[in-house]
């Protein structure tokens, strides 16, 4: 539940809000957990997005940013969704942060492609420093790297391609 919240914390800081406003609940049913704003969508997930909406290719590419700073390991087509706005939400954070390297994602389409300035501007203070609200839910190595991984993002902007049949989810959708 702590890497939800954090992702939704970093997306609001970053002012992409990719991630629906999450909170963690001590007194769930269950125990302590995160929830989630539910998002109504119209069931199309990231592969129809990418084939016939090229109007929404800049929020899936900024998501994939999103992914490669937080080391999502878990970006499955399906945990790309589409409101009636047209706004595009990513869901399932919960295996982001991983102090070692584990990206792992359906969105490799923009692959050597160019990380655009303003989101490299909008990376560029995680080099020095995350915010306290972010780092609290976070180990001291998980802070750590996501400072390299902003690093790497402000040195080398462009989006990384898939080395192994491994930095694909299953199963994919």
């Amino acid at each position: 539940h702590h890497r939800e919240r954090a992702a939704y914390l970093l997306s609001e800081w970053l002012g992409w809000g990719i991630v629906p406003p999450t909170v963690i609940r001590e007194d769930a049913q269950f125990g302590v957990g995160s929830i989630q704003w539910f998002i109504d969508h119209d069931g199309w997930h990231y592969f129809p997005m990418l084939e016939q909406r090229p109007d929404l290719h800049p929020q899936l590419k900024r998501m994939a940013v999103f992914d490669l700073l937080a080391n999502n390991t878990d970006r499955k087509s399906g945990h790309v969704l589409l409101d009636a706005e047209g706004h595009v939400w990513g869901i399932d954070q919960g295996l982001c942060f991983s102090a070692e390297p584990k990206l792992r994602t359906a969105i490799w389409d923009f692959a050597r492609e160019a990380i655009e300035e303003e989101l490299v501007a909008a990376v560029a203070p995680l080099v020095d420093s995350v915010p306290a609200e972010i780092a609290e839910l976070l180990s001291e190595e998980e802070v750590w790297a996501l400072r390299n991984r902003a690093n790497r993002i402000v040195r080398l902007p462009f989006l990384p391609q898939p080395h192994s049949q491994f930095q694909y989810p299953w199963p994919l959708v």
